[in-house]
């Protein structure tokens, strides 16, 4: 398959899943809840920062979350008592409990009064062309609270070699345009020629089928070899193919 085949199967396979459809099995829908800024950044941030698993068990307690905040995740972040984090500690996802929940609900509280807010954290140190730099800058922020060190591994590090898939998903969300209704676009100050793609176990196996990546693990490195590949496809939004390589992958067992 030539490159020029190759690109055109993808867009193809980009057209098929960028649809609104898509929202209905995915835990973008739960951002997509909302129609406050902040609320849909937060619902987001914290449905990304669970996303592994089963995808029906994610979606429910992301559901979980969101009612345990109250319907107004940046309502209760910014105004919320002590006495009402102790409904948080009864949560969770897999390794994410509560008390991961109640201090990411203090880390989003710093970021929001003291940062102005998580838009302006990643595009700070943003580069022309990635933000891992930005995640990893945005992790050390998130963490200047008091913390429990468990809770940092659900922070990624793409500066540690991690392929930081989750939050590279959320800043896909935040980024893409609205377009087709499936992304967000809810940030103007990134670019989508910015983002990378979130690499996982379906995405990193239909991209070594068709020799978009030839690395074994699903790592920082990996992450860079795939952008690369998926750069020479589309410069300017790169990440619209995690949409043919998931569906490819989940969809189509391809």
């Amino acid at each position: 398959m030539t490159q020029q085949d190759l690109k055109e199967f993808l867009d193809s396979k980009v057209e098929q899943y960028n649809t609104p459809q898509f929202i209905d099995s995915d835990p973008i829908q739960i951002p997509h809840l909302f129609t406050k800024k902040e609320d849909i950044e937060i619902a987001g941030f914290l449905s990304a920062t669970i996303s592994w698993g089963n995808r029906k068990s994610i979606i429910n307690n992301c559901h979980k979350m969101m009612d345990l905040l109250e319907q107004s995740p940046f309502d209760f972040v910014m105004n919320h008592q002590e006495s009402d984090l102790e409904k948080l500690e009864t949560f969770v996802h897999r390794t994410f409990n509560g008390a991961d929940f109640i201090t990411f609900i203090k880390g989003l509280q710093h970021i929001y009064t003291n940062h102005n807010g998580l838009e302006a954290v990643f595009a700070k140190h943003a580069t022309s062309n990635s933000l891992q730099q930005s995640i990893h800058q945005f992790k050390h922020t998130f963490f200047e609270i008091e913390h429990l060190p468990r809770t940092q591994k659900h922070i990624s590090d793409p500066l540690k070699n991690s392929a930081a898939k989750r939050i590279n998903m959320f800043l896909r969300w935040m980024v893409r345009p609205n377009t087709t209704k499936v992304d967000l676009g809810l940030w103007d100050s990134l670019s989508p020629a910015q983002l990378s793609c979130p690499l996982d176990v379906h995405s990193g196996n239909v991209a070594r089928k068709l020799g978009l990546l030839d690395r074994i693990q699903n790592d920082g490195k990996a992450l860079t070899q795939l952008d690369n590949s998926l750069r020479q496809l589309d410069v300017n939004d790169p990440v619209k193919y995690d949409f043919a390589l998931f569906g490819l992958g989940v969809f189509e067992k391809f």
